[in-house]
């Protein structure tokens, strides 16, 4: 027997529905929820919220420095001239970023990957900000490769173990210290998921990377 087919009392209604369904982890009775909820506000105020949504889309600007999402060509921490600009942390995303400035502990700089390498989901090296990355730790090394941190900050799963080796691949030929977050998170775990005193410890006791 066949599922009933959902059926609206406006093609507008129904319209919306399916956008907003379209967001991760949203199914189709919270759209249709949501959908309402929007219809009941006043018009201001749902405008402001598609608005919002527009120009983040339209015009969010990326970092040319670390790849964090800003407002202008480089973002509030890369130009913020207190923070260590000779240690990096090396990121999935952007959550991870704000999972680890929330916990008070970081006053380096980041390098946000877009991503983990992940074959079986046609991701590789070429799709990740990987080589931006290199060629950052490379100019930093000219100087004084000993002062020169870079900090993986990766889920400790099979990809993100994999993704971290092949970066200290590519950047262990220029000396400089490369260390990973001292292991009390779970395995697998994504870092915005990781309560902030677990894991602002992990970033104070990270440890040497182990290849």
């Amino acid at each position: 027997m066949g599922l009933i087919k959902d059926t609206y009392p406006s093609a507008l209604l129904e319209e919306a529905v399916e956008a907003i369904g379209s967001l991760p982890g949203i199914g189709r009775r919270s759209a249709l929820r949501l959908a309402l909820h929007l219809l009941r506000q006043p018009a201001e105020n749902v405008h402001r919220f598609t608005d919002a949504v527009n120009h983040l889309r339209d015009d969010a600007r990326y970092c040319k420095t670390c790849m964090m999402i800003s407002d202008g060509e480089e973002c509030s921490i890369c130009s913020d001239k207190s923070r260590d600009r000779r240690t990096i942390c090396v990121v999935e995303n952007i959550r991870d970023v704000m999972s680890i400035e929330n916990t008070g502990q970081y006053h380096g700089l980041y390098h946000v990957l877009g991503g983990i390498i992940s074959p079986i989901n046609g991701i590789g090296p070429s799709d990740l900000t990987i080589a931006e990355l290199v060629s950052r730790v490379a100019g930093l090394s000219e100087d004084d490769p000993d002062s020169v941190e870079v900090i993986m900050a990766l889920s400790g799963d099979v990809e993100g173990e994999t993704t971290a080796f092949y970066i200290y691949r590519q950047i262990s030929r220029f000396g400089v210290k490369v260390t990973s977050l001292a292991r009390g998170l779970g395995f697998g775990a994504d870092l915005e998921y990781a309560d902030e005193l677990t894991l602002g410890r992990s970033i104070v006791s990270r440890q040497p990377f182990k290849a």
